[in-house]
């Protein structure tokens, strides 16, 4: 992050986006003393954040209870309409689909979540995986593996320090020290290999995205079924066009 003169910066419009991001899976209904407790403000203040977001037509509430509206994606679609990457990766994410017929995706990491930022569906009449704007715990997925491979040692310490691992499947791994096992393993492989870990059924296979000074800056994936390719064959099949699509798409970053 580029250092700026903090006395430029508008507190109240980091107090706003707090508030926005109280509201999840968990909470997706919030009075105005709760939404203070998790944003750290007093109920007087948040309830007046919450009021604005109604007024603006970003929030509803009956009265006690406050919830964000569809209107809220248009700063996030901002993101993914405005950003180089994602517009960039379009058309590799689309080779690599038609070469493999399967869902093709780019995604970085967002805290302790991935958060998918592109993708191109497979061929198939259905399409698995996860869409733009999608958000997900980052031990749940061969993504977050190979992006967290990248960090330094300090760096995955500061990560590993305060995660949560939900558990989702019989095959989620939860363990901190079998995860971060996982992790260096993945950095000496050069990418990743997730089975089933949040879905019964589905893999991925993900490799790092590094720009032409050789920094990680996203991950590309592949999600597929789990009975479509037995054994090593997802290595075998998948792994060579992914590398390549990285290798490529590395040439204009």
């Amino acid at each position: 992050m580029t250092d700026i003169d903090r006395s430029l910066l508008i507190e109240g419009l980091g107090k706003g986006l707090r508030v926005i991001e109280c509201f999840s899976d968990q909470h997706p209904r919030l009075t105005a003393s709760e939404c203070g407790r998790l944003a750290g403000l007093t109920r007087t203040a948040a309830r007046r954040y919450l009021v604005s977001l109604v007024h603006y037509g970003y929030a509803d509430t009956d009265g006690k209870h406050y919830w964000l509206l569809p209107a809220i994606l248009r700063l996030g679609r901002s993101y993914l309409e405005a950003a180089r990457l994602p517009r960039l990766a379009q058309p590799f994410l689309q080779r690599l689909s038609m070469q493999t017929g399967e869902t093709a995706n780019l995604s970085v990491l967002d805290g302790h979540e991935v958060v998918y930022l592109s993708r191109s569906n497979s061929p198939r009449v259905i399409s698995i995986g996860f869409h733009p704007g999608a958000r997900i715990q980052a031990h749940l997925v061969s993504a977050g593996f190979v992006v967290l491979a990248s960090l330094t040692d300090a760096q995955l310490d500061a990560w590993f320090a305060d995660a949560e691992f939900g558990r989702f499947t019989a095959e989620t791994v939860v363990a901190p020290e079998q995860l971060r096992a996982m992790v260096l393993q993945a950095r000496q492989l050069g990418y990743w290999l997730a089975e089933q870990y949040a879905d019964i059924g589905l893999r991925g296979l993900a490799v790092p995205l590094l720009d032409r000074h050789g920094r990680c800056v996203a991950a590309m994936s592949i999600t597929f079924q789990s009975r479509a390719y037995p054994g090593d064959d997802a290595l075998l099949k998948l792994l060579p066009p992914l590398q390549e699509a990285a290798q490529l798409l590395r040439g204009v970053l």
